[in-house]
């Protein structure tokens, strides 16, 4: 294929790129046009006779790859790619590439910002202060929920990939304990303040569980209502990986109830979230839009394995495929 003839379509490039950095690694490969957001029925006539086609979360079925004969590679703009059919892809021989592993060091940093909120509420003490509280207050100082120490108490974790164990090493450098859950065992990361165990185990003993597991059939609501009355009564839930790892109106049942003290999510079972979602009803929760991954330096970073994606691609031998 010659490079510089190349039309590339990029369908959703806001939220990777809202301007912030550059597509010019993209732009020296091809022909490139760059769409901040696509609907579904604008897919097929935006890609046209495009070779190369980026997405993140606008679908491509095999309705649109039956359209367009002359896709020759997608890439997909995140590591998630459930939106392509792979299988059609694969029929076609187009191959499909994500972006394995981008934003560890982002993601892991957000899952202790939020369990720090949770423990600190700064946002809303800032607030208070801000809104005169604290000029009126008779006392030199005042808070308006409980504070929590972190040191000495234990952080179980859900998944421990490469999140998961860093998110567990700066849990340890703040002086908890960590208890560690996946099907691969790696002995050597196993340490004084940190070992892995069984579910029932994880789930009994931890005073904060963080999740970071891929959504497979077997994750997927491992947060319900039977594994929740297997934790402590105070425990804090932490979510930055996938929405769909938690039984939303349990969670909400167990936040009202003070079973769970409080819960920090970052991603919930339908995004952008419905106004309907039960966590909006619960007490002690924290909600963000799905931003664990969004520094500016993740972002770069994506952007340039997709870059090299394609020019892999272009050189013959395709990384990252994920339909072989």
């Amino acid at each position: 294929m010659e490079e510089m003839n190349m039309k590339i379509v990029v369908l959703d490039g806001y939220t990777l790129n809202p301007g912030d950095i550059s597509w010019e690694g993209m732009e020296a490969l091809g022909d490139v046009t760059v769409y901040d957001r696509t609907r579904a029925e604008e897919v097929a006539e935006r890609i046209g006779d495009a070779e190369v086609v980026y997405t993140n979360k606008t679908p491509i079925t095999r309705e649109t790859l039956d359209k367009c004969g002359g896709i020759r590679f997608i890439g997909v703009l995140a590591t998630g790619y459930n939106i392509v059919d792979i299988e059609a892809a694969k029929e076609k021989k187009i191959p499909v590439s994500n972006i394995p592993t981008y934003g560890t060091a982002a993601v892991s940093q957000f899952a202790i910002a939020l369990l720090l909120e949770l423990c600190h509420h700064i946002g809303e003490h800032s607030d208070a202060v801000k809104n005169g509280e604290w000029t009126s207050n008779p006392d030199w100082c005042f808070w308006k929920y409980p504070l929590v120490e972190l040191a000495g108490k234990t952080m179980g974790v859900i998944g421990f990939g490469r999140i998961g164990q860093d998110t567990g090493k700066i849990a340890q450098a703040l002086g908890m304990k960590v208890l560690a859950y996946d099907a691969y065992k790696k002995p050597e990361l196993e340490s004084d303040t940190c070992r892995y165990a069984d579910l029932d185990t994880l789930l009994a003993e931890s005073d904060v569980i963080s999740l970071h597991c891929p959504l497979f059939p077997d994750t997927e609501g491992i947060i319900n209502k039977d594994t929740i009355s297997r934790m402590k009564t105070g425990v804090m839930i932490i979510n930055d990986s996938r929405g769909p790892l938690i039984v939303e109106e349990d969670l909400r049942d167990a936040l009202n109830s003070g079973k769970v003290a409080g819960a920090a999510l970052d991603v919930v079972s339908t995004e952008p979230i419905r106004m309907d979602n039960p966590l909006l009803d619960a007490k002690n929760v924290i909600l963000t839009p799905h931003i664990a991954w969004a520094p500016k330096e993740s972002r770069q970073r994506l952007m340039n394995i997709a870059v090299e994606n394609l020019r892999c691609f272009v050189a013959g031998a395709p990384q990252n495929v994920v339909n072989k």
